[in-house]
């Protein structure tokens, strides 16, 4: 019998990185001004290449020329380049980039996107690049507006918000709603009401780019979206921002999602464009690096796509003060150590698979994944006893309740039919198909339920079906496949939004009564209006999910089905030669066998109970009972 783990493993593939490389056209140095310095900038002229000119230049940059640089947006590297040329020292002699190499990604990401809430922030002030000067914030303004912006200025957020909704409310300064909805944003993340504050620079996004408070909004929506995990909005506007229009501190950002929509949507060749925009200062890099990798194996470049996945794994991550961050980046080495191990499990070199799988971290929530996918590599190469044991560790209580990796039992029995352990294997796959035959039916039937045109707007309901806050409903469904829906990134950054904003009503409710009816009475309307659009997409996500689970539970009793009739086969085959060979059983009874142990090992015998520093060298000493 050969069996094979088609549909077990999803497809991996990524795109590669290719930059186009810059030119620099030799002259004579002469003088340049902000005005032309942003003009090479906005023609998208690559930053490298606006670096040398200014190097280049000779100009003497005055602090007037610098403020306008960076109030206008100039790239980091070029707004360090004029500062280095400042005070009559002349231009700068150190040897400049080469410039027949790939230009690097513009900016720099600490003067990018790289202000997370929640952290202090160390370097630049409060204001740089994320408030408007004071001068053109209050420019010819009523003085109603002028004085809650002074007073959101002397961090009197309520009495600022309760006045901006005020004016917002009766629509008599239509002129400067814009102005009001930023502000209001402002207070209102400063009160750590992030939703609705994203709420309100959401309205002024989507009044376009050539409003004046675009460059100030959006990087904030990035900030709230790093915050909560959440990219539920800026996905929205992302499509409809050009490239040129990204504000320099939300660039990479934004790049890096334009990426995964490219990648979502099959435009492989857009989305590795997108993803290698993406700054290798920036926290996102990694991820995007991560998504080359992927794209690279789609295209069939496997040596491309290892060597991605290896710089994944080598990096060292910068300390950004997030420590969440920080989790990502170890999650992303471990996941980026089995993409290499299912690569090498692709083309057949076991060894090299199994080599990568160990390379998992114990205390990866990976592990078990990588356990699991190991004991394929260990089957594979007819180490049935490391198989065994391998899987004994996933089933064990550490694992149990908490992974969902059904496909254990199917490789047990695989390993057992190897083995000619044919009543074993027909009595644990007829467990595996009673108890998960009924999961099937309850998955699908929510899947139909939901998937129809008139099912997906009730997604809503889908996702109260198994979290809603009136009480959940009866489920055949283990703890564990949940854990495993939940794995899902959009999906927890979904959720953790909606904690956030239940989190939000409370702080709404512990306000005074004269800001709670008023301005909380109108952030309430928001947050309800909003939580049931957000259910609505976690509904869409969870089906999504719990119909890619159903496929491969279903795909996983076919093969419980296939084994069993394989098993009968055999046995039908083992009778025959019983019967014609009636001694044998007597010669083999004989046989005295010696089960020999590695000496860098001490072996303990199994008796039922694990102890967690054991998990992982669990091995059987099963012997062949083929005749």
């Amino acid at each position: 019998m050969t069996t094979s783990k088609a549909g077990l493993f999803s497809k991996l593939g990524a795109l590669g990185l290719s930059l186009a490389a810059g030119l620099a056209i030799s002259g004579p140095a002469h003088a340049l001004s902000c005005d032309e310095i942003m003009n090479m900038v906005a023609v998208n002229v690559p930053t490298n290449i606006v670096e040398i000119t200014v190097k280049e230049s000779g100009e003497v940059f005055t602090s007037a020329d610098i403020q306008c640089l960076e109030s206008r947006g100039a790239p980091g590297e070029v707004i360090s380049q004029a500062k280095t040329m400042t005070g009559g020292g002349g231009p700068d002699t150190s040897s400049g980039p080469d410039v027949s190499a790939p230009p690097p990604p513009t900016g720099s990401a600490i003067d990018q996107d790289e202000d997370v809430l929640g952290t202090r922030a160390t370097k630049r002030s409060s204001t740089a690049d994320d408030l408007p000067e004071k001068g053109e914030a209050e420019g010819n303004d009523p003085a109603r507006v002028k004085e809650a912006i002074k007073l959101y200025r002397a961090k009197k957020y309520l009495t600022a918000s309760l006045m901006l909704y005020e004016m917002l409310e009766d629509g008599t300064y239509p002129e400067a709603t814009t102005k009001i909805h930023y502000y209001l944003g402002r207070c209102l993340e400063a009160l750590e009401m992030y939703h609705t504050a994203q709420y309100h620079y959401m309205a002024v996004i989507k009044k376009g780019t050539s409003n004046p408070y675009f460059n100030y909004a959006l990087p904030k929506l990035v900030k709230i979206a790093r915050f909560t995990g959440d990219d539920t909005e800026l996905k929205r506007v992302v499509a409809k921002i050009p490239a040129e229009a990204y504000p320099r501190n939300a660039k990479n950002h934004l790049y890096y999602l334009a990426g995964v929509r490219h990648y979502d949507r099959d435009e492989l060749s857009q989305a590795r464009k997108s993803f290698g925009m993406v700054s290798t200062k920036s926290p996102l890099f990694l991820k995007s690096e991560y998504f080359r990798g992927v794209i690279y194996n789609q295209q069939g470049r496997l040596k491309s796509s290892v060597r991605s996945f290896r710089d994944v794994y080598r990096e060292e991550p910068a300390d950004y003060g997030d420590k969440r961050y920080l989790e990502e980046v170890e999650d992303l080495k471990d996941l980026a150590l089995i993409n290499v191990a299912r690569i090498y499990y692709g083309i057949e070199r076991y060894d090299e698979s199994h080599k990568y799988y160990k390379l998992v971290s114990r205390k990866s929530g990976y592990w078990p994944e990588s356990m699991m996918e190991d004991s394929w590599a260990q089957f594979m190469q007819n180490n049935l006893n490391e198989t065994l044991g391998l899987v004994l560790t996933v089933h064990s209580s550490f694992f149990r309740d908490e992974e969902w990796l059904p496909e254990a039992a199917i490789l047990r029995s695989l390993t057992f039919f190897n083995l000619c352990e044919y009543d074993l294997v027909e009595g644990e796959l007829l467990e595996f198909e009673k108890n998960h035959r009924a999961m099937v039916d309850e998955m699908t039937g929510f899947v139909t339920t939901y998937n129809s045109k008139e099912g997906r707007a009730l997604s809503d309901q889908a996702w109260n079906t198994y979290f809603g806050r009136q009480g959940k409903t009866e489920t055949l469904l283990p703890k564990s496949l949940f854990n495993k829906i939940l794995r899902n990134r959009d999906l927890a950054g979904v959720i953790q939004h909606m904690d956030m904003m239940d989190q939000e009503l409370a702080q709404i409710d512990q306000q005074k009564s004269k800001w709670r009816d008023s301005v909380g009475a109108y952030l309430t309307r928001i947050i309800e209006a909003d939580r049931q659009r957000y259910e609505s997409i976690a509904g869409k996500l969870l089906v999504r999910e719990m119909a890619k689970h159903a496929r491969k539970l279903s795909d996983l009793l076919t093969q419980s089905e296939i084994i069993r009739f394989e098993v009968v086969d055999a046995q039908r085959v083992d009778y025959a030669y019983k019967a014609s060979n009636v001694d044998i059983g007597d010669s083999l009874g004989n046989i005295q066998l010696d089960f020999a142990t590695q000496v860098e090992y001490t072996y303990w015998p199994f008796n039922g109970e694990f102890w967690e520093d054991e998990l992982g060298f669990y091995h059987y000493t099963e012997q062949s009972s083929c005749k």
